[in-house]
C-alpha cells in the first residue's frame, strides 16, 4: 500500500478530483442542471452506499485522503454512467460518451467567450472593426484547443 501523503497518493488524489468535475460538466453539456450533492448523496443511498458532504467536496476538490473505497467509486460511477474503472483505475481511458460531451462543453464554452468579447466590443467599434476582431478572437480559441 502507498503512504497517504505520498506523491501517488497526491496525483491519484488530483487525478480522481479532475475526473469527477468532467463528470459534473457533462452532466452540463447533455443539457441537464448542474447535480447537487443531495441528488449525489441521494441515490448513492439508494445502494446503500453512504457518503458524507465533507467527503465529497474533499474528493471533488482533491484536497483531503485518497478515497480508495471501492464501493464508494463503483456507486459513483454507476450514478453517472460510466464503467467502474473510470474512477477506480487511474490508468483508464476516458469513455468515448464523455470525450464527446468535453469536446461539445469547450465549443460552448469558446461561443460564450466570443459572444462576450464581440458584444462588449461591439458598442464601441464600427462593423468592420467587428469583424476582425471575430477572425482574431477566433484564432486565438482555435489555438487554445
Amino acid at each position: 500500500m502507498k503512504p497517504r501523503n505520498s506523491p501517488y497518493a497526491e496525483q491519484r488524489r488530483a487525478e480522481l478530483a479532475r475526473r469527477l468535475r468532467v463528470l459534473l460538466d457533462v452532466v452540463v453539456a447533455e443539457g441537464g442542471r448542474p447535480y447537487e450533492f443531495t441528488d449525489i448523496q441521494a441515490a448513492l443511498a439508494e445502494k446503500g452506499v453512504k457518503l458524507s458532504r465533507a467527503r465529497w467536496y474533499y474528493m471533488r476538490d482533491g484536497d483531503g485522503p485518497l478515497v480508495t473505497d471501492e464501493k464508494l467509486l463503483m456507486a459513483l460511477a454507476e450514478f453517472f454512467g460510466v464503467p467502474g474503472a473510470y474512477l477506480t483505475d487511474p490508468g483508464s481511458e476516458m469513455p468515448d460518451r464523455v470525450e464527446a460531451q468535453l469536446e461539445l462543453l469547450k465549443t460552448m464554452r469558446k461561443n460564450q467567450v466570443k459572444s462576450f468579447a464581440l458584444r462588449a466590443l461591439g458598442e464601441v467599434y464600427d462593423a468592420e472593426s467587428v469583424r476582425s476582431l471575430a477572425k482574431l478572437i477566433d484564432t486565438a480559441l482555435d489555438k487554445g484547443k
